[in-house]
């Protein structure tokens, strides 16, 4: 089987990543401590120019991707609504690949609790705005 996915849903998803990512890490959010507690250098981020963000919209392309399909399997497995599957696939994914593996890491790297909890609570609302418009905007047909 292969799945369906609307890839308009998926490209609005992948742009949400970075409007997430930009009013999270605003300074005025929680820029100025995850800078403090990643002990990342303002100077050393801005020279680095342009290249995070391109790397960014790639892998929240694939994200959104893959989380288009899982939720498309999982619709047609549970049978239930489209919306509600984005959501709890989003979720579980986010439990099983992103959570576990990153606090594993941050675990053997030493990472300070604060900045793994910052990061996940990230993670969740970024992979939750895309479930959601994944969920809201099914492929042709569903």
């Amino acid at each position: 089987m292969i799945p369906e996915v609307n890839y308009w849903a998926v490209v609005v998803a992948t742009l949400s990543t970075l409007v997430v990512g930009s009013v999270w890490y605003t300074p005025k959010v929680f820029g100025t401590r995850w800078m403090r507690l990643a002990r990342v250098d303002p100077k050393a981020a801005q020279a680095a120019g342009i290249w995070p963000i391109v790397v960014t919209v790639l892998v929240s392309f694939l994200t959104a991707w893959v989380l288009a399909g899982a939720v498309y399997i999982s619709w047609e497995f549970y049978q239930g609504g489209f919306l509600s599957a984005a959501v709890v696939t989003g979720v579980l994914l986010w439990i099983g690949f992103t959570a576990a593996r990153m606090i594993t890491h941050d675990a053997f790297e030493g990472r300070p609790p604060a900045l793994t909890t910052l990061n996940l609570a990230h993670e969740l609302v970024t992979v939750l705005v895309m479930a959601v418009i994944i969920g809201v905007w099914p492929p042709a047909g569903v």
